[in-house]
């Protein structure tokens, strides 16, 4: 053998061996699954996060919550309500179909779908036209001036796969076996290797992304665990790189672990009790009243409750109890009507009382128990303090996935429940549209089916409303109907916390709470 071929062969030996040596699995594990992978069915923290590994944008908010072009490159207002936008070159999908502005226009007609639980992400828009294979018009229904933040989670599909393989229709049911629930075709960083609903879903790296993979990944492994004693015991034993999150009374334990380093801050997450307002009836005591209809009997389950004890005790001084139903960190936010009701168990009672419940009523109260921070210990906390005052709630706790399928649909079959909400465009728009008002199409986690004509009229407006002083002045009218309906009971906004094994090299926290696989490094 020659000299020239013993050196390829050399380089080509040293090359192999520095990827062996850089090839990485990355392990990783929260305490629900995702519900499904089809990128327009269901609006969920996890599942969001882990659809933006395999699906894009046509823009993406970066981990300090900027935003940055994706999909598309560059974008400007034409006029009021006129958007263009330049369309990314050379993009393909992970099946080697190239990426184009059909794409982009079937996936605003699929996510328009009544069954998409993401169509408030293209809510504001009248309708997007293609220019030409790089190029389309987004044309607003009225000037929006957080139309680029609403499209952060609109996420774009092959439109010959969707129809190839009969997935136009979106199936919104949690855990749904359709064939876009369980197959990828995006045009992300990562393809999927494989989905074993409830156990792992499996990632690699997609050779052909057209950005800059800051990783060292060559397999991601995603596992739910439940059990946080198991899942803890998971990160110390070394079987997972990265847990979240750490139960509050084990962060201790996990700082002072070997190998291990705890990462934690705020989130903009705000946990919340939502009641039915709608039903004359309790939904699962037909021919009994529905108390909850009643404002007096919502003030009074506000009353009852002892944000501070679940502050102290329950979240260990780690949650940061709010009044209204978006956090800090969200457009539109106001500090001046942040205050809660006090608690106060005796005019609990009083109102009760006036409300026709002198004796109290029984209820079922459900709770998920591996979506949030302590969220069944939360559910469980608040029962004697509804006792305490004449209110008896059962508490049915369960996985995420069934806690979806009964509180949300078919039927909103609930009549009192616990949720949380990260807004996705990081704006008051985005909760009022979902989970306050049920016109147009919105309203798929409004499940107490609340209903405020004004607030319905004020909604499109805050949309629509470019001058920030004018703006303000109609989130406050808002946020005022709000704090006296009380549809919904505002808790606190949770935190997050992370356990990282030494393994970990770089991971980057940042308020949403997704983890971005392509900003992993391992060591």
């Amino acid at each position: 053998m020659n000299m020239l071929k013993l050196a390829v062969l050399a380089a080509a030996v040293a090359v192999g061996l520095a990827q062996a040596a850089e090839a990485a699995t990355f392990r990783y594990s929260t305490q629900n699954d995702i519900l499904g992978l089809d990128p327009h069915a269901n609006n969920h923290g996890v599942t969001n996060a882990m659809k933006a590994n395999f699906y894009e944008p046509l823009v993406q908010r970066l981990p300090d919550g900027t935003l940055a072009p994706a999909l598309a490159t560059e974008w400007q207002l034409l006029n009021p309500t006129t958007w263009r936008f330049r369309l990314r070159a050379n993009v393909r999908f992970h099946g080697g179909e190239p990426f184009s502005a059909d794409d982009v226009v079937f996936s605003f007609d699929r996510v328009r779908q009544q069954t998409s639980d993401m169509s408030y992400t293209v809510s504001a828009i009248e309708r997007i036209t293609k220019v030409d294979d790089l190029t389309i018009d987004i044309v607003t229904r009225g000037p929006n001036p957080v139309l680029l933040q609403d499209l952060t989670l609109f996420f774009v599909m092959n439109k010959a796969w969707t129809e190839r393989n009969n997935a136009v229709p979106v199936v919104r049911t949690a855990g749904a076996t359709n064939f876009p629930n369980l197959n990828v075709n995006g045009t992300g960083p990562f393809r999927l290797q494989e989905r074993v609903i409830d156990t792992r879903t499996v990632l690699v790296p997609n050779p052909q992304w057209w950005g800059r993979a800051n990783h060292n990944i060559t397999q991601a492994v995603f596992q739910p665990i439940a059990n946080p004693a198991t899942r803890l015991a998971a990160l110390l034993s070394g079987e997972m790189d990265l847990i979240y999150p750490i139960p509050q009374q084990n962060i201790q334990q996990a700082s002072q672990a070997a190998n291990v380093r705890v990462v934690q801050g705020p989130t903009a997450r705000t946990i919340y009790l939502g009641f039915d307002v709608f039903r004359d009836d309790l939904v699962d005591q037909p021919g009994t009243r529905n108390p909850f209809k009643d404002v007096r009997v919502r003030q009074a389950v506000y009353h009852a409750i002892d944000i501070e004890t679940i502050r102290r005790v329950t979240m260990r001084g780690s949650s940061q109890p709010t009044g209204l139903f978006i956090a800090p960190a969200i457009g539109g936010f106001q500090a001046d009507m942040n205050d809660r009701l006090p608690f106060n168990a005796e005019r609990a009672r009083q109102l009760l009382t006036e409300a026709g419940y002198p004796n109290g009523f029984t209820i079922t109260f459900h709770c998920p128990n591996n979506r949030y921070i302590n969220d069944e210990a939360i559910c469980t906390a608040i029962v004697p303090m509804l006792a305490r005052v004449g209110i008896q709630a059962r508490l049915v706790a369960q996985a995420m996935t069934q806690h979806i399928n009964q509180i949300q649909g078919p039927g909103f079959n609930t009549s009192f429940y616990l949720l949380g909400w990260t807004p996705g465009n990081f704006d008051i728009s985005n909760p009022l549209r979902e989970l306050l008002t049920v016109d147009e199409g919105g309203g798929a986690f409004n499940i107490g089916r609340y209903r405020s004509a004004r607030l319905e009229a004020l909604r499109p407006m805050i949309v629509n409303e470019t001058d920030q002083a004018r703006r303000t002045a109609l989130i406050r009218e808002a946020l005022t109907i709000f704090r006296n309906d009380l549809p919904l009971i505002p808790l606190h906004q949770e935190p997050q916390v992370f356990g990282l094994r030494g393994t970990v090299e770089n991971f980057d926290m940042h308020v949403q709470e997704d983890i971005r696989l392509f900003q992993v490094r391992m060591r």
